[in-house]
């Protein structure tokens, strides 16, 4: 009986070290925890700036180019000579083709 307990103190003795291996790194965690300060952002929707066109007006170089073709469509009467029909914000200006000079404006439908 008395070997048996003395192969077990052994025993023991030799299993403590392999017990106590060194533990395995764990990086810190940074992600865990939030900023006491949020940053809140509107997320609502703005309205969009609209330009206000009026008889008389310039409409600019680049937004002359999108001239309509099919104003019968839009049920817009035919544009005069040296005149054509422009879909600028969703409203429909008559403007004139050499110094774009907005001669009518009509609404979207």
């Amino acid at each position: 009986m008395k070997r048996i307990v003395l192969a077990a103190v052994a025993l023991s003795m030799f299993a403590v070290p392999m017990a106590q291996a060194q533990q395995r790194y764990e990086a810190p965690r940074h992600g865990n925890y939030y900023s006491q300060q949020q940053k809140w952002q509107d997320y609502r929707k703005k309205p969009a700036k609209r330009h206000y066109w009026s008889r008389g007006k310039r409409v600019p170089d680049w937004q002359r180019k999108q001239a309509l073709r099919d104003y019968h469509r839009y049920g817009l009467k035919r544009p005069g000579h040296g005149q054509r029909w422009v879909k600028v914000d969703n409203d429909f200006l008559l403007i004139s083709v050499a110094s774009g000079i907005i001669a009518a404006v009509v609404a979207s439908r």
